[in-house]
């Protein structure tokens, strides 16, 4: 029941993910193109010129929770299953987002970004082991 709900559910979260990362949240088309390579500082250093906790929380917090979903593509196509090629194939996704929003200038290249989305695929193939071993009849 499980599979079935997110086959149909993932599709139009990706759009909606594409579209919070491109135009959503009040993005606007930058006069340069931006990237911003050093990673961890550069989120130490949001985190530390941010006063409001709200905004931490959305930003940090959301590169990671946003992409929990994609841990779960193992469910429509099996050879994600496998931890590292659903690695390889995500982090060469992301990077083509991440490279997307550089040349249309809708965004900024941020290597954390990749980071924390990563780390968000990770933990959501995590939870879909967790889920398939204690709701195993659910998950069909």
């Amino acid at each position: 029941m499980l599979k079935k709900f997110y086959k149909i559910i993932i599709v139009p979260y990706t759009l909606f993910l594409l579209y919070l990362m491109f135009l959503g949240m009040g993005r606007f088309q930058y006069d340069d193109n931006l990237i911003t390579v050093e990673p961890v500082f550069s989120t130490i250093e949001f985190i530390h010129n941010t006063i409001s906790w709200k905004d931490i929380v959305i930003i940090v917090l959301g590169n990671i929770v946003m992409f929990i979903p994609f841990g779960f593509l193992g469910w429509i196509f099996p050879q994600l299953r496998d931890l590292k090629i659903l690695m390889y194939t995500f982090m060469a996704s992301i990077v083509i987002v991440e490279a997307l929003q550089y040349f249309t200038r809708m965004g900024i290249f941020e290597v954390d970004d990749i980071l924390l989305n990563t780390l968000g695929v990770y933990l959501g193939w995590l939870l879909c082991r967790c889920i398939e071993k204690k709701f195993s009849r659910l998950v069909l």
